[in-house]
């Protein structure tokens, strides 16, 4: 999903992370927007025991975007299922 569908698939992208500034963020809860330009993302964590919920992300898109975020977290998704049941890893085309 890190290239445009214009792009050929074949380009390889490379993708830089600093561990100490780029941390992963938790979420148990996500509240989503959207209007006729995009959406936004609200990732947000729920604080304690109570009911109050810090958000600690925003993520905004266009509805293009989405869409093909959309199609690969559902072919992630349905490739990683069958490693949770049987607990051996498929190999990744």
């Amino acid at each position: 999903m890190g290239s445009d569908d214009n792009k050929s698939q074949s380009q390889s992208v490379a993708v830089n992370v600093n561990l100490d500034t780029t941390p992963i963020l938790y979420t148990d809860n996500i509240f989503m927007s959207t209007n006729e330009y995009g959406l936004v993302f609200d990732v947000c964590q729920k604080i304690g025991n109570t009911n109050q919920l810090r958000i600690v992300s925003r993520i905004g898109m266009s509805r293009e975007h989405a869409k093909v975020f959309l199609r690969e977290m559902g072919k992630l998704l349905a490739m990683t299922e069958g490693q949770m049941q049987t607990g051996s890893k498929k190999e990744r085309n």
